[in-house]
């Protein structure tokens, strides 16, 4: 008779995945993608170097997992700010809220994630992340624009420069020290307020919708 794998067989082994991944996410939160190696996110972890590569044949493997889930988590909190939000372009300034404000309580992790050097075997998962995260602010912008809320514009463009200002402006590593969280507070607004300027909307409308996005709360995975 073949062998089957028991529901409790197959909870303990994706309990043993998410350890791994936690690990993982640990060290790249200290150290970057470079410091996510098997060896240490093994010890981290708590188990043997061998029982990593069950779960996760080479490096490339752990770290795609990794921006996988990490993206996964930015895609669904951006994506529920902006649900909550009454219209459109409270939903755009929602949803970068959340990406800015998280990002901002896990800095060397998302840039680890989104902006720092990978090796060329996780090149494309990288560029898959980025877009993912792009695409949600691509969808709120493209929305605005059906509704008259934003003048007509190149949404994808739009998107990936959003990003990619906010990537620059809050979470790199010539990026300024936000210090505390009302400093953080006042800097993703800025960040947020210029976005939206730049998306056309008029100086008075955009810092409405500044002040009324909510700070996004804490989780466990932030």
């Amino acid at each position: 008779m073949p062998y089957r794998r028991t529901e409790r067989v197959i909870e303990r082994l994706a309990a043993r995945r998410d350890d791994i991944l936690a690990a993982a996410r640990t060290v790249a939160a200290a150290e970057g993608l470079a410091g996510v190696q098997i060896v240490p996110v093994a010890e981290r972890a708590g188990i043997a170097a061998g029982t990593v590569y069950r779960y996760f044949p080479a490096k490339a493997d752990l770290v795609a997992a990794l921006l996988a889930q990490v993206c996964e988590q930015e895609i669904a909190a951006m994506t529920k700010a902006a649900a909550a939000a009454p219209g459109p372009l409270s939903g755009l300034a929602a949803a970068m809220t959340a990406l800015a404000g998280r990002a901002l309580r896990q800095r060397r992790l998302v840039f680890a994630v989104l902006g720092e050097p990978i090796e060329p075997d996780n090149e494309a998962q990288r560029r898959a992340a980025r877009r993912a995260v792009a695409a949600v602010l691509e969808d709120r912008i493209r929305a605005a624009i059906a509704t008259g809320r934003l003048p007509e514009q190149d949404a994808r463009i739009a998107a990936d420069a959003i990003l990619g200002a906010l990537m620059e402006a809050l979470i790199a590593p010539s990026a300024a020290d936000t210090g505390d969280l009302a400093h953080q507070k006042d800097a993703v607004q800025a960040m947020v307020l210029l976005a939206l300027r730049a998306l056309g909307v008029v100086d008075a409308r955009a810092r409405g919708l500044v002040v009324q996005a909510p700070w996004p709360a804490g989780d466990a995975a932030a």
